[in-house]
């Protein structure tokens, strides 16, 4: 596809090009990143619980958390390979690039944490009742 800003690539757009390049991202992604995998796993068993009670806005919270932490976790591990790639030896600059990337990672989790708690307690005490 071609880059309209730095004009390089081929001409024209194809939108299944695009689909195909996030199927194959989240694929590999899920394959070959065990934080994705049991993040995934984790949410759509919760997910298939919500769905079950038909608690449609618990639902969308826990889409919407799982959709913040999945997209934080690939963003940090295109960072990290990108640092890799570009720096194989240890360096301080690509160790604080590291870092913050991890940061962000770190509250997506705390809050995807805390919603999948809240709504699986919820749940345990509508299963109770």
């Amino acid at each position: 596809m071609r880059n309209k800003f730095l004009g390089t690539g081929e001409p024209g757009y194809d939108p299944l090009r695009k689909v195909r390049a996030v199927a194959y991202g989240l694929r590999y992604a899920v394959l070959h990143d065990f934080s994705v995998s049991y993040k995934l796993v984790l949410s759509v068993v919760v997910l298939a619980i919500a769905f079950v009670l038909r608690q449609w806005v618990d639902v969308l919270l826990i889409l919407l958390a799982t959709g913040m932490v999945l997209t934080a976790e690939i963003l940090n591990t295109a960072v990290e390979a990108l640092c890799d790639f570009v720096e194989s030896r240890h360096n301080h600059k690509i160790k604080i690039i590291k870092d913050v990337a991890a940061a962000a990672v770190g509250i997506s989790i705390a809050v995807w944490a805390i919603i999948l708690v809240a709504e699986t307690i919820g749940f345990w005490r509508a299963f109770s009742a």
